[in-house]
């Protein structure tokens, strides 16, 4: 039994290592492929593994496809999008997320990034507190709860929308739960975004919606890039010049954003949501169990695509 680590931004040496120990431990075989430049190299890796480790590599039907033997992928974090999950069916291939493992060094990023936005940049200039701010959570899982921990370290009043959660699910954790993701933005001065990307919530975040949020708003993005409708952010940052965005995701207008918005607006260079150590130590080992639960035990717990 062979586990696959395919990651062209490699796992800290201490992940590789408590990986290589859950996978060894088991008796199983394990596998490098860091840092390849070519897809040719991943398709040569995935066709003599049972199982791969990745992290935000793309495992499209190609892949899938070449990879004969492989019974499972998991995704080490949260998103699961750079899957082909239909492909991954289709092949009888099992894929699972490591949900939750990244979600602490997530959600320190998107405080990280709100201070550093109050603060103007840190360029110097009087900026604002986050104390008795109110601060919308746009869904409430894993990250979105650690961002409510966070936050209220900080003194700020936290509001919630979940459309899978209930109002009382939420409200039990010292949170205020709205009804509607209009009525989030319209209530809440910061807006702090999980929300995956899916057919209903690519483009999601749109003018109408943003345009509801009160003087002085900021949005905060360490969810995806398909959510945003980046057309009209820059017509809303167009119209409201008290509008600032902060993202771990770098737009595909990011130069004209960057050139346009000075001083209103900020990328990471990559998304950094979970590059912490403890954060990629935990989502590598927890992937190595999982896969190991998986082939001794069957346990499914964590798939995220059809049988």
């Amino acid at each position: 039994m062979k586990v696959l680590i395919a990651t062209d931004k490699p796992f800290a040496a201490e992940a590789v290592s408590g990986i290589r120990n859950v996978i060894e431990k088991a008796g199983f075989e394990l596998v490098l492929l860091e840092k390849y430049t070519e897809k040719k190299q991943l398709l040569d890796a995935v066709a003599h593994v049972e199982a791969a480790i990745i992290r935000s590599d793309i495992f499209d039907k190609e892949v899938l496809d070449a990879a004969k033997d492989m019974k499972i992928v998991v995704r080490a974090g949260a998103g699961f999008d750079n899957i082909d999950l239909d492909a991954a069916t289709a092949n009888n291939i099992c894929v699972m997320n490591t949900p939750g493992q990244n979600a602490n060094a997530v959600a320190e990023l998107a405080l990280g990034l709100a201070v550093y936005a109050v603060r103007n940049f840190y360029n110097g200039t009087s900026g604002t507190e986050l104390l008795g701010k109110k601060l919308g959570i746009h869904a409430y899982g894993n990250v979105g709860r650690n961002v409510a921990r966070v936050a209220k370290g900080f003194g700020m009043e936290v509001y919630a929308y979940d459309p899978f959660l209930t109002k009382e699910a939420i409200e039990e954790e010292g949170v205020k739960a709205v009804d509607s993701a209009d009525d989030l933005y319209a209530t809440c001065q910061f807006v702090s975004l999980h929300i995956p990307a899916t057919a209903e919530t690519k483009n999601s975040i749109n003018y109408a919606l943003l345009s509801k949020m009160p003087k002085n708003a900021l949005l905060i993005n360490t969810a995806r890039k398909e959510v945003i409708n980046e057309a009209e952010m820059v017509k809303l940052m167009e119209d409201r010049k008290d509008f600032k965005y902060v993202t771990d995701i770098m737009p595909g207008n990011h130069a004209d954003m960057a050139e346009k918005f000075a001083g209103r607006y900020f990328s990471t260079p990559k998304k950094m949501g979970a590059q912490t150590a403890e954060a990629n130590t935990n989502a590598g080992i927890a992937a190595a169990n999982q896969i190991v639960d998986f082939i001794r035990n069957g346990n499914e717990r964590f798939r995220v695509n059809k049988k």
